[in-house]
Parts: C-alpha cells; sequence; structure tokens
C-alpha cells in the first residue's frame, strides 16, 4: 500500500480528501494542518504521497517539496491561475475545484509510479563494501588452495551453500572462513 498524507490548512477539508479517498480504495496514513505535521510524518515513511494546498500555514507547497524525504511525490492541489505558476517544478497539479475521479486516477497514476520504483530497487544489484567483498575472495582461495577447485568453482559452491543455508554470499564466506581457518 501507498502512504499518503493529506495536508490542507482547514482540518475538515482535509478529512473530507481523507474520506474520499478511503471510499475510493486508498489509504491515508495521516491528516496536517501544517507542512511541518506533514514533515514529521513523511519522515516516518519509507516513501508515499503528499497532498497538499498551494499555502499552508507555516509554508507554500516548494517549501514543502524540498522538505520531503526522497521517495515522495507531491499532489498539489491549487487553482487553476496558481497552477500556471508552478509549471516546471516537478509537482503533479490538479485544478480546484476538485473532481473526484481527477483525484483518484492521479493518485492511482501516482501510486503506480511509486510501486514501480519500489521493484525496480528491489530488483537492483546489491552493492558490497570492500571487506565483504575481501571475505568472499578470501574464501574463494581457500576453497582453491585446500580442494583444489577453480574460481568458478569455488564461487558455484559459496552460492549453492548460500542457497542452500538461505544466507547471503558474505555470510556463507565467512562461514567457510571461520570453519576451515581452524
Amino acid at each position: 500500500m501507498t502512504n499518503i498524507i493529506v495536508v490542507l490548512p482547514k482540518l475538515d477539508d482535509a478529512k473530507g480528501i481523507k474520506n474520499v479517498l478511503v471510499r475510493n480504495g486508498f489509504q491515508v496514513a495521516a491528516v496536517c494542518t501544517t507542512g511541518a505535521q506533514a514533515i514529521s510524518q513523511a519522515d516516518g515513511l519509507h516513501d508515499g504521497i503528499v497532498i497538499s494546498s498551494y499555502k499552508l500555514t507555516d509554508m507554500v507547497y516548494s517549501e514543502l517539496q524540498e522538505c520531503l524525504p526522497t521517495g515522495f511525490e507531491l499532489l498539489l492541489l491549487a487553482s487553476a491561475h496558481l497552477l500556471s505558476q508552478c509549471e516546471g517544478s516537478g509537482v503533479v497539479c490538479l485544478a480546484m475545484p476538485l473532481k473526484v475521479n481527477d483525484l483518484v486516477s492521479t493518485l492511482g497514476m501516482l501510486t503506480e509510479n511509486i510501486l514501480r520504483k519500489r521493484r525496480k530497487a528491489r530488483m537492483a544489484p546489491k552493492v558490497r563494501s570492500a571487506e565483504e567483498e575481501a571475505a568472499i575472495r578470501e574464501a574463494k582461495e581457500l576453497l582453491m588452495g585446500r580442494n583444489h577447485m577453480t574460481e568458478e568453482e569455488a564461487h558455484r559452491y559459496l552460492q549453492k551453500c548460500s542457497m542452500d543455508s538461505g544466507t547471503n554470499l558474505v555470510e556463507t564466506a565467512m562461514m567457510v572462513l571461520s570453519m576451515m581457518k581452524v
């Protein structure tokens, strides 16, 4: 589920937006009236969408956007006149008065974008530190020397042991080093 934070200066308006979203299948993590509250809520989450008006009691949307953690999208609700000033700011905008279908479809699009980013991040190869690389290299060298394996065979052995034991390659290399150095 994607985290949604609604931040509008009037609490009743924010609750109204929340109710519309909940009725349409979205989960709202928080309802706020100030940018500081929204930032505080966002800091506790990994990613999500912040729905905001142009001007809040303590900041404008651009200041809020700058303070949000990476991984958060900002959906700006404002009049058509104010939206014309926001072009090129990297913010998704919806004109007021708000149409429920526009809000739901725009949130659906933003949610899909966030889910796509999550999948892409999960599929990205893990980056190992120099110490982890050294441990793997040392375990392979130990296997090559003691068991007369090629580097490829030693690597495959570590991979198979890793999969069989349900540990990552670094942990498996550490186990091999601790067992064989005795």
